[in-house]
């Protein structure tokens, strides 16, 4: 680079630094984000395939759930990087729905290549897909229906949808229950609707039996067994102590010795020792508790006094489990033994220790209109449930997701068909360039329900035409029956999505596509790999990639 004296270089950019300019960085952030969309499209849908996915260490993750899939891949590409974060946002915000924002976010992508050799500049596409994504969002809101909570049929139709096509779909009435009624019960009415607290919910999950085995629990499941043999194993009309403080004698925070000149001394101290755990046991049996969880530490003698006394007392439950119980149970967390009193006692109609495969639990359960409960899922397998924890969430999160919207759509590729048609027509009013762009976002839409039909075996241009047709005839909710591989009203089918599932994939798939296109210059420092032995090693191999490439660019994606 000249600097206006003598023409002498100005070295700015290390040598080792790749960089990629203009249309070779688009078009490589482009492949990189079609790659990643080609590896979820055949997941999409009832009819979609699974993916194996083995880990560096031989681990084995079968499912066609699409943020696990791009999360257990290992990425290096920084546009694919982009377009994985699309399907974390997805689940972070609905939940479910993951592989419908990838697969348009990648499609946005392809669209915006064609515009791009046509010679159209990318702020002119950004442009018009931002305009297409307003128009969208309002156009969604208004093909939606309304949903309440009390409307149980719909909610379970609701969770089936997101289930089905998932390893657990032949378990999909169990599980579409236990996610409805997990739901409802700890969902809580504000001004402005209803509230899913769903962070109050915890799957736990246990290999044996089968998946027809889950249950949700009027309580909390604590992964946790008794400390003393000696205690009950059960306990009924459970009045519960929830203790964030060690019941055990308290160390000097200096450093300190005592001298002992005889026996007897020694016994004495023991026995003051002996006695200020037992005033502690007899402050949790004063203010009527017979179940005690304690977040730190229990002393020996501590134990052997409580378990005298009947009380059922568990140690170190986590943080989570103790706040999670005081929403279950109605009690308070005690931080301070001398302020236990009966009020802050929870109840339980039962507490009671279980052997679940081979490990024992705490059941915590028939509390009173808990706000905080469990689900056990169960299964043959390692793999089935872990497929049949994920398919509960997702459910557990779409019934969420309905609750507090309050609105809903048809599934099926029926909501896809409808807004690509009412964006092509959007197409048309608008001027110039963008309107390209905006036609192009409609394509985009319309590609979820062909990649739909082509999972299901059906010829996608004959389902496209067959469906169009329908809904130019005022059919809005038609879309596809991948079973029967017929066009059929959703609505009446009980194909239902939360209308967010669909407004959350649009706004984050186009804000990613937006974003790439943007980018005309990838400058990849050269990162160094560290050496089996350390840096430094000797043997250790030179830093980038294989065949002298920079580690920031892989030349194959």
């Amino acid at each position: 680079m000249p600097n206006g004296q003598g023409n002498q270089p100005v070295i700015v950019i290390p040598e080792d630094t790749e960089r990629r300019k203009g249309k070779d960085a688009q078009e490589s952030n482009i492949r990189a984000a079609k790659v990643i969309g080609d590896a979820v499209r055949s997941t999409l849908g009832p009819r979609g395939m699974d993916k194996m996915l083995v880990g560096s260490i031989g681990d084995v993750v079968i499912t066609n759930d699409g943020v696990t899939i791009l999360k257990e891949m290992d990425i290096e590409h920084p546009g694919a990087e982009m377009v994985i974060e699309v399907a974390e946002t997805q689940e972070d915000e609905v939940g479910d729905g993951t592989t419908t924002a990838v697969v348009f976010a990648a499609d946005l992508l392809d669209e915006a290549s064609d515009l791009l050799d046509r010679g159209i500049h990318p702020t002119i596409i950004t442009s018009g897909y931002s305009m297409a994504a307003e128009k969208a969002q309002e156009f969604l809101e208004d093909m939606a229906e309304d949903i309440d909570i009390d409307d149980e049929e719909k909610l379970e139709q609701i969770a089936k949808t997101s289930i089905t096509g998932k390893k657990a779909e032949s378990n999909i009435g169990i599980l579409s229950d236990l996610a409805v009624k997990a739901v409802r019960q700890v969902a809580e009415e504000t001004p402005g609707g209803y509230r899913a607290r769903i962070g109050n919910i915890d799957v736990e999950t246990k290999e044996g039996g089968s998946v027809d085995d889950s249950s949700m629990v009027d309580g909390r499941v604590v992964d946790k067994d008794r400390v003393h043999p000696g205690m009950p194993k059960r306990i009924e009309e459970a009045k519960i102590a929830l203790i964030n403080t060690a019941m055990e004698i308290k160390e000097t925070e200096a450093d300190s010795e005592i001298s002992v000149s005889d026996p007897e001394q020694l016994q004495q101290f023991l026995d003051h020792e002996e006695e200020e755990l037992r005033e502690m046991v007899g402050k949790i049996k004063e203010a009527g508790a017979n179940v005690v969880f304690c977040q730190k530490g229990i002393d020996d003698v501590a134990q052997h006094f409580m378990a005298q006394k009947g009380i059922l007392a568990v140690r170190r439950a986590k943080s989570s489990d103790m706040e999670k119980l005081a929403r279950a149970t109605g009690g308070t967390i005690v931080t301070n033994m001398d302020d236990l009193s009966s009020n802050d006692l929870g109840k339980a109609g039962l507490v009671e220790e279980r052997k679940i495969s081979g490990d024992e639990m705490i059941f915590v359960e028939d509390c009173e209109n808990p706000k905080a409960i469990s689900i056990l899922a169960r299964g043959g397998t390692e793999h089935i449930v872990d497929e049949a924890e994920r398919s509960l969430e997702d459910a557990i999160n779409v019934v969420g997701e309905a609750i507090q919207s309050g609105k809903i759509v048809p599934g099926g590729g029926a909501s896809e068909l409808e807004l690509a048609m009412k964006i092509s027509e959007y197409a048309d009013s608008v001027g110039g360039k963008e309107a390209l762009a905006v036609r192009s976002f409609a394509n985009a839409v319309e590609s979820l329900t062909r990649a739909l039909a082509e999972n299901a075996g059906m010829d996608p241009i004959d389902t496209i035409v067959n469906l169009r047709s329908k809904h130019e005839e005022n059919g809005k909710s038609f879309g596809l029956d991948v079973y029967d591989s017929e066009v059929k009203d959703m609505m009446s089918e009980g194909v239902i999505e939360p209308l967010t599932i669909k407004t959350q994939a649009v706004s984050s798939g186009t804000e990613a596509a937006t974003m790439i296109i943007r980018v005309d210059d990838v400058i990849a420092a050269e990162q160094e790999e560290m050496p089996a032995g350390g840096a430094g090693a000797p043997g250790g191999a030179p830093p980038g990639g294989p065949g002298g490439m920079p580690g920031g660019m892989p030349g194959g994606m």
